[in-house]
């Protein structure tokens, strides 16, 4: 895969992408990564990317012209056409069933938004828009990095264990199940007996229990698309049950109502 940015600071991105899982998948070829500087396609002597908004307003924003010009120049460098991505506010949530669908694109062009914001014209552009969460961020470039991080790992090759991206959260939709290592007991917390069991089957079946606990505890909102057995159900209800705030029965001076 092709990965490329256009940006108006393409020195972040070097140190991560070179780093760890990510940097080992370049080298090895799983795919290639290039950031642009969106001010080489400027054209006046202040290598001018942004402009105050018409109407009024706070900030400055990102200019359509060095934008459409980077785009189309980019874009035109390899046969492949790019799947372009924008970041904002307005975009589709980023998850992990889109990170999987964006994994099967032979290129994708990140576009990095700056300072107030982007001329919507510039929008035209886009293939796709992504909103990384509700939140605000000085830039795009934290999210392109983002996204780059969760697409790569699900590439052939990008890491050691091919099972590691699919047995982890949301990869079936779900919380990962809560997971051990050694010592067997510290501090007066204890590895759950069957994981030391040897007993695979055993095993399997907790770990399936454990994510459907930990989902309906710390992310119920996940069940409402998951296909549950009857038994599993019960179990996620009995969950829920147990993790919802008691109603209050009357406080030392309340009246019950």
């Amino acid at each position: 895969m092709r990965i490329e940015a256009i940006t108006v600071i393409p020195q972040v991105f070097e140190p991560y992408v070179t780093a760890s899982i990510l940097g080992r998948a370049r080298k090895a070829g799983v795919f290639s990564f290039e950031a642009y500087d969106l001010r080489e396609w400027t054209h006046d002597r202040h290598r001018t990317v942004d402009d105050a908004p018409f109407g009024g307003g706070q900030g400055m924003l990102m200019k359509p012209e060095p934008i459409f010009e980077a785009v189309e120049d980019v874009a035109s460098r390899h046969a492949e056409r790019p799947h372009v991505v924008f970041f904002s506010p307005c975009g589709t949530p980023f998850t992990q069933r889109l990170a999987e669908r964006l994994s099967n694109e032979e290129r994708l062009l990140f576009v990095c938004g700056r300072y107030e914001g982007i001329d919507e014209r510039a929008y035209a552009l886009a293939d796709e828009v992504i909103s990384l969460g509700d939140y605000v961020l000085t830039g795009g470039e934290l999210a392109a990095l983002a996204v780059t991080d969760a697409v790569v790992r699900l590439l052939p090759g990008a890491l050691g264990d091919e099972m590691s991206a699919v047995d982890e959260s949301f990869s079936d939709g779900l919380l990962e199940y809560a997971q051990y290592t050694r010592p067997a007991e510290y501090r007066g917390m204890a590895v759950p007996d069957v994981l030391l069991s040897g007993d695979h089957g055993a095993v399997d079946r907790w770990r399936r229990e454990s994510s459907l606990v930990r989902t309906a505890k710390l992310r119920p909102d996940l069940l409402a698309s998951a296909t549950l057995s009857d038994s599993e159900r019960a179990l996620v209800e009995r969950a829920l049950a147990e993790s919802a705030p008691r109603a209050e029965e009357g406080g030392e001076h309340g009246q019950a109502l």
